[in-house]
């Protein structure tokens, strides 16, 4: 795309769109033309603080931008997606892209024919913690996340399995190079009537083994990825932005001649993921859709949330994930 500019939008500005906008406002390649949002109040609010026009509804503004995200409630994302994509607008779509497979592959299809980015916000990939970690990664055996919010209202229209875990499904499936053989998961409704509290188990073909938990019912905030390889153990704190790697220190020893532990930790302080993931967005737009991306991942790691949720719901204790 060779415009001077990226002409953007931001359907719906609620706490996480107004971040977007934030971002948006400061990018250096980024025309910021619009916000759209069914709260009219809300909508002048934001586009009176940043100074940005206000449209009445999506489908105004399709046709004055180039890209698009999309930040509305996930029962919503499947019928506007698909007015952004149809328009061959780029769209980077707040998780999760959608409840269920079948409009996923809907959209992830439309993207492919119109030959525009559809990029899906998980966030978590851009955090400077995460990725470090995944440069230091070899052979990850054993692996532990652990994801912890205190209750809020915000994302409480789907379970925590798509509100939470799914930022971990997604880095898990992504390192670990091998299918998903088993799930084992539990998990509970405290506040929501949906599950607020879960634990699964993943294991894979190739003998690596995943345990997972996550809860947006707790007394603190908690946002943790612990990854055991040969040789080393990588810590990332997601929340701190903090990455520790433990490894065995050959050169030293004690009367025994068993080698010391040497622990090496790294902050990333002024990082901003989001700033991040949507600067990534932006040069994918301007260099447009190359011939490798991670869409078949973010398919991966929705049909695996989905089974979890089916798991859960039905009670059992053990379940093979069908193929397709």
């Amino acid at each position: 795309m060779k415009k001077d500019k990226i002409r953007v939008s931001v359907i719906g500005v609620g706490h996480l769109g107004e971040y977007h906008v934030q971002k948006y406002k400061v990018h250096p390649d980024v025309d910021l033309v619009g916000i759209v949002d069914t709260n009219k109040d809300r909508a002048n609010e934001i586009g009176q603080r940043y100074n940005v026009k206000v449209f009445g509804n999506h489908k105004e503004i399709l046709g004055k931008v180039d890209a698009v995200s999309l930040a509305i409630p996930t029962e919503s994302h499947f019928d506007v997606a698909k007015d952004i994509l149809a328009e061959g607008v780029h769209l980077l779509i707040e998780k999760p892209i959608t409840y269920m497979l079948e409009p996923a592959d809907t959209l992830i299809r439309m993207a492919g024919e119109k030959g525009v980015i559809l990029q899906v916000g998980l966030v978590e990939r851009y955090n400077p913690a995460i990725v470090r970690m995944e440069s230091m990664l070899k052979q990850p055996l054993f692996i532990e996340a652990h994801r912890m919010n205190k209750f809020t209202i915000r994302g409480t229209d789907v379970d925590v399995v798509l509100d939470l875990m799914i930022h971990d499904l997604d880095i898990i499936l992504h390192i670990v190079p091998s299918e998903v053989k088993e799930i084992h998961a539990v998990g509970m409704s405290v506040i929501t009537g949906k599950t607020d509290i879960a634990n699964v188990r993943l294991i894979f073909e190739n003998g690596a083994v995943a345990n997972l938990t996550a809860s947006r019912v707790s007394e603190k905030i908690i946002r943790k990825i612990r990854v055991f390889q040969p040789n080393a153990y990588l810590h990332a704190d997601c929340y701190k932005r903090e990455f520790t790697i433990t490894r065995l220190d050959n050169g030293a020893g004690d009367l025994s001649n068993l080698p010391d532990l040497k622990t090496e930790k790294e902050t990333f302080p002024g990082r901003d993921p989001l700033a991040d993931q949507i600067d990534f967005f932006i040069k994918s737009v301007i260099k447009g859709p190359g011939p490798v991306t991670r869409e078949r991942d973010e398919r991966k790691a929705l049909k695996i949330a989905i089974d979890v949720i089916n798991l859960i719901h039905e009670g059992c204790n053990r379940f093979k994930p069908a193929n397709n």
